[in-house]
């Protein structure tokens, strides 16, 4: 028994190293962010706060221009074909740059048509965009995970994160104007794109300069890729489409406090995505390698997601109320009740990511955009509806019904993704199955 657990252990040390990479980037980043926001909240009040997180909503919103739906497919390409790496990542930056550039003339656009020049929402918008023209350099970050060697871009995150906090904190110290909170989030990303040049530049044979772009490698990714990019634009949509349609429909002041319960729910997330990134190149090879053990752990990641998204959704429903009000504050009480329905999107957002690589592996990329598509329809359509009638509390709802409808309801219609259905039908009952599988034992 216990030769066969230490080679298991073995076995699977390299993913728990780089899982633990990965969750000690999220969880400091999650820290870090948990205490900067109660701060920023508390001395901006929900107004300014709003105007805040609306201005990175619609960066991040119109950011999707630059995923180009590249994420997953060039950590695979990475892995398969190793030889190509210099075209491959060269190939992607320059797709993703210029994906970024319209984001950012989008925002630009937007920031015109919806606001007053000059004002202070103005310069936010224009200060927070400019973040778009370092995103590009995250394709260093789809080589580290090709590697499994998560821990460089950890540290240059976190770093990065804890620079921008210190700033953050030491504007509102000296009582800092509004704007200057802009270009602390702004450092954020350039801080963290040049640590990620330099570890890649130390750590890898490659150098930037080294980077081929390639014509026909474009057109081959983007014919791959380009479902997965529509469907990332839609996953973006009912991700932050709820913040915008807030402050257009009832003010800044409710998008401060649906900014606060929602920004505790989503802390949650990178769980999920940390498990599922490590164990992404093993469940590639054993795709072709053994069918049966593919779909077995599969339903191990289905299953395991499911249960820490449940002991989240019930902690955080029953720490709601003192959590808020104790650090936040009397002014944001409305996020108490937004936050108790939007926890509960977890249960979808976990399995999600298990979804998201299952479509990749399988080369089902169709249903990427169709599951994401009715997704956001589904939230704008909802948000719509039940914003004018709930304010904060609407756009809750209408998360957790479209985060359901994208990720599990939308898979039952055909024949190939009933298949992932089913895992996820079987992680919902997970209790009943141990305690019938307990029985069968006996």
């Amino acid at each position: 028994m216990v030769e066969r657990m230490l080679s298991f252990y073995k076995r699977i040390r390299v993913y728990l190293t780089n899982t633990s990479w990965i969750m000690t980037e999220k969880i400091a980043i999650m820290g870090l962010g948990f205490l900067v926001t109660i701060v920023l909240a508390r001395y901006l009040g929900p107004e300014k706060f709003g105007i805040l997180t609306y201005a990175i909503s619609v960066t991040t919103l119109f950011s999707v221009a630059g995923h180009v739906g590249l994420s997953g497919l060039v950590v695979r390409e990475l892995v398969k074909e190793p030889e190509n790496k210099r075209t491959i990542m060269g190939t992607s930056f320059v797709l993703k740059g210029l994906g970024y550039f319209i984001g950012f003339i989008l925002v630009l656009l937007i920031a015109f048509i919806t606001e007053v020049p000059g004002s202070v929402e103005f310069w936010m918008l224009i200060i927070i965009s400019f973040s778009l023209f370092f995103k590009p350099f995250d394709v260093i970050d789809f080589w580290f995970q090709a590697q499994l060697n998560a821990k460089y871009t950890a540290i240059s995150r976190t770093l990065a994160t804890l620079a921008s906090s210190g700033i953050k904190l030491l504007l509102v110290f000296l009582g800092a104007q509004l704007v200057l909170f802009a270009v602390a989030h702004l450092v954020q990303t350039v801080f963290s794109a040049i640590l990620l040049i330099i570890f890649f530049s130390v750590k890898s044979e490659l150098n930037i300069k080294d980077m081929q772009f390639s014509k026909e490698k474009a057109k081959e990714l983007f014919k791959q890729c380009w479902i997965i990019f529509l469907g990332s634009i839609f996953a973006v949509i009912y991700l932050k489409v709820d913040q915008v349609m807030l402050k257009w429909m009832v003010g800044s002041g409710e998008v401060g406090v649906y900014a606060v319960a929602s920004s505790l729910s989503e802390a949650w997330y990178f769980v999920p995505t940390a498990i599922v990134a490590s164990f992404f190149p093993k469940l590639i090879k054993l795709k072709d390698e053994n069918s049966e053990l593919y779909h077995y752990r599969l339903q191990q990641l289905f299953d395991f997601l499911f249960v820490i998204a449940l002991c989240v959704a019930f902690l955080v429903t029953y720490t709601a109320g003192p959590i808020i009000l104790n650090l936040f504050g009397e002014s944001y009480a409305g996020s108490v009740s937004i936050l108790v329905v939007h926890i509960w999107a977890a249960l979808f957002i976990f399995m999600r990511a298990v979804l998201s690589k299952w479509i990749l592996i399988e080369n089902v990329l169709i249903f990427s955009l169709i599951t994401q598509g009715l997704g956001s329809l589904a939230n704008v359509a909802l948000n719509w509806w039940l914003i004018p009638l709930y304010g904060g509390l609407g756009a809750a709802y209408a998360t957790l019904i479209s985060y359901a409808i994208a990720a599990y309801c939308s898979l039952v219609f055909h024949r190939k993704t009933r298949v992932v259905f089913v895992m996820m039908t079987k992680a919902f009952v997970i209790p009943i199955r141990y305690m019938f599988f307990k029985r069968k034992l006996k």
